[in-house]
């Protein structure tokens, strides 16, 4: 059963910065526990990542992981293209300037290839919505 979640977060700072370090994929584990290596693919002409090879972990659970990415200069959107534990994964960041920088709306969804119980669904979804958005508020401000 595929499950969503959303939770936003404000970072003082403007697009370009927080676009900055999303598009440097390479650096997601440093600021994200969920993710333990990144590897790009291939690249658009413009140097952003386009297909991404990551292993992550959560909650004990690893997964080998392909996702494609589209950018613009307010979102950005990746979907599984192939994975050891997840049938499919839609996720994005949506970046709409604020009085004090820029509000930041991030979604994901995962479809599991097995069924997981409620409170680990729930946990899990936690650990990576935290990582989402305190991790990167916290990256793009050092």
């Amino acid at each position: 059963m595929a499950v969503t979640a959303d939770k936003e977060v404000d970072i003082e700072a403007d697009a370009a910065a927080v676009l900055e370090v999303l598009a440097d994929v390479e650096g997601i584990p440093a600021w994200s526990p969920v993710h333990k290596k990144v590897e790009v693919v291939d690249r658009f002409d413009d140097g952003k990542p386009h297909h991404v090879k990551m292993e992550v972990s959560i909650l004990g659970i690893n997964d080998e992981q392909t996702v494609e990415y589209t950018w613009s200069d307010n979102k950005v959107i990746w979907d599984l293209v192939e994975s050891t534990q997840q049938k499919a994964q839609h996720g994005e960041y949506t970046l709409t300037p604020s009085a004090k920088g820029t509000h930041v709306k991030f979604s994901l969804t995962v479809d599991p290839k097995i069924p997981l119980p409620g409170f680990l669904v729930k946990k899990g979804t936690k650990t990576i919505l935290e990582a989402a958005t305190e991790g990167l508020r916290q990256q793009v401000l050092g």
